[in-house]
């Protein structure tokens, strides 16, 4: 038997009805920052490639769109995710297509390791959500959705792998955080 949510007419796998993202907590500052950054290293790219085979005198059309392809591909690797939080969901977009879970039905939590750390969400609904963790220690108001999530999910019986994972992230937000005060407060 499930619980009962008001919020979205008593249904658990209610979606919210804000598709398009304007949720209360996003990373919009920073990401504005990184879409700069990910377009100039790919206009830095193309035109380096270009100039090099100008230079070289081996410029041709074709030569010219694989460059301006490869420059492409380097603009949708660098492109990085718009993630926010509306509510219960923790949703993140890329740029083809999106994901969310629902925080409060978490069943595992895992860090993921390799060039990047990874934060892996997955919920009882079947969603799914990849995140690097320096969002959300970047932003507070993102962990501080997710965590208050996934205590609820947590104190269901729901969240069955992934409490260590929240213990060291919780740790790390808090370490953070207390730094930002001391280098604002002029502590530190």
């Amino acid at each position: 038997m499930g619980r009962r949510d008001d919020a979205h007419g008593g249904r658990l796998d209610a979606r919210p009805e804000d598709p398009d993202g304007t949720g209360e907590a996003t990373n919009d500052l920073e990401r504005a920052h990184e879409l700069r950054s990910a377009a100039y290293c790919a206009g830095l790219l193309l035109a380096f490639l270009l100039l090099l085979d100008w230079g070289s005198g081996l410029i041709t059309p074709w030569r010219a769109v694989l460059w301006s392809a490869l420059a492409g591909l380097l603009y949708v690797v660098l492109y990085p995710q718009r993630v926010f939080a509306d509510g219960n969901w923790l949703t993140t977009r890329g740029l083809v297509r999106g994901n969310r879970v629902r925080t409060d039905l978490l069943v595992s939590v895992r860090c993921l390791d390799g060039v990047s750390q990874r934060l892996l969400l997955r919920d009882h609904l079947g969603g799914r959500v990849e995140i690097d963790p320096a969002v959300l220690v970047r932003h507070p108001h993102l962990w501080f959705c997710l965590e208050r999530g996934a205590r609820k999910a947590a104190e269901d019986g729901l969240l069955l792998c992934g409490a260590t994972a929240l213990r060291r992230l919780s740790e790390r937000v808090d370490r953070e955080t207390a730094r930002a005060v001391f280098r604002i407060s002029g502590l530190e």
